[in-house]
C-alpha cells in the first residue's frame, strides 16, 4: 500500500481569502467537530499503549514524548501540566522538541531533519528500558521522530506514536502506533489545526487515564494537585470539605497543615476513627 499524506492534501474549502468573518469561524469549526470522532475510531489502540505505560511506571519508569514543532510543543505541554495536576515528580512524564528548548517559541531550522539527535536527547534523560518513549508526528515522516523511536527500538525501551496519516514511516517504526485520520485541513498542510487538536485529544487521554490508573485521582478528584496559587488552594479546601465535615477554615487550616488534599483527608479521618 503506497504512502499517502492526506495531512498535505489540499483543503476542500477554496478562496478562503473571499469568506467573510462567519464563514471562516463556521467552516473552521465544522471541520474541528469531525477531530472526535476520528480519535474515537482508535480508542483500542490508545488503551493498548496505555496499559503498556502504567506497567512500566508501576516498575519505576517514565514516559517521553518526543516531536517537532508544534507536535513537540503539544507533547511539552501534556508532560508540564501531569505535576501540578496529580503531584508527581516533574520527571515522570517528559517532552522533549527538535532543537531544545529554544525551538519552544522559535522554529530551528533544520531540526527535524536530524536522525540521530533524539537519541542524543534522551539519554540526556538517562533513558532505560522501564522507561516508553511516544513519538509525536502529524505527518509521520519526521526524521527526528522516527530516528529517535528506532535507537529505542534497538535497546528494548517501548515505543508508541501519535500520527495523523494511516501507514506513516512513523507508525512502521513504533511498536503501538496511534493513527488518528483527520484528512485535510481547512489551510491546505495547517497541521497544527485538526491534526493538532487530535494530537492534544489523545495526549489528554494518555496522561489523564494513566495517573488515574495509579491512584492520582479520587473519585473525580485531583486529590494530589500542587496548591500553587489561590485558586487552586480554594479547590482544595472545597474538596476537603466535600470529604469530610469540616468547615471552611478548618479545611483551610487542614490544607495549610498537610499540603496536599489527600493527606488532610486522611489525616483528619485517622483522627476521628
Amino acid at each position: 500500500m503506497s504512502f499517502i499524506k492526506t495531512t498535505e492534501q489540499s483543503s476542500k474549502y477554496e478562496h478562503l481569502e473571499k469568506m467573510s468573518v462567519t464563514e471562516l469561524l463556521t467552516n473552521i469549526n465544522n471541520e474541528d467537530k469531525t477531530v472526535p470522532l476520528a480519535v474515537e475510531k482508535v480508542l483500542p489502540q490508545i488503551e493498548t499503549l496505555v496499559t503498556q505505560i502504567i506497567a512500566k511506571m508501576k516498575l519505576g519508569g517514565r514516559l517521553f514524548y518526543i516531536g517537532a514543532g508544534t507536535s513537540g510543543r503539544l507533547g511539552i505541554v501534556d508532560a508540564s501540566e501531569c505535576p501540578p495536576t496529580f503531584g508527581v515528580p516533574f520527571d515522570l512524564v517528559n517532552g522533549i522538541i527538535a532543537g531544545g528548548d529554544k525551538a519552544i517559541r522559535c522554529a530551528v531550522e533544520n531540526a527535524e531533519d536530524n536522525t540521530t539527535q533524539a537519541w542524543i536527547d534522551l539519554q540526556e534523560q538517562n533513558i532505560n528500558d522501564n522507561d516508553v518513549v511516544i513519538g509525536i508526528a502529524a505527518s509521520g515522516t519526521t526524521p527526528y521522530v522516527i530516528g529517535g523511536l528506532q535507537a529505542c527500538k534497538e535497546k528494548n525501551i517501548i515505543t508508541g506514536s501519535i500520527s495523523c496519516n494511516a501507514g506513516s514511516p512513523l507508525s512502521q517504526t513504533a511498536q503501538f502506533p496511534i493513527e488518528v485520520i483527520v484528512g485535510p485541513e481547512f489551510v491546505t498542510g495547517s497541521s497544527r489545526m485538526k491534526a493538532g487538536t487530535a494530537q492534544k485529544l489523545v495526549l489528554n487521554m494518555i496522561s489523564t487515564a494513566t495517573m488515574i490508573q495509579l491512584g492520582k485521582v479520587k473519585g473525580n478528584k485531583m486529590v494530589d494537585m500542587q496548591l500553587s496559587n489561590s485558586k487552586l488552594v480554594d479547590r482544595g479546601v472545597k474538596m476537603i470539605m466535600s470529604e469530610i465535615p469540616v468547615s471552611y477554615e478548618e479545611g483551610s487550616q487542614l490544607l495549610s497543615q498537610m499540603g496536599s488534599v489527600r493527606k488532610a483527608v486522611d489525616f483528619y479521618q485517622q483522627q476521628n476513627n
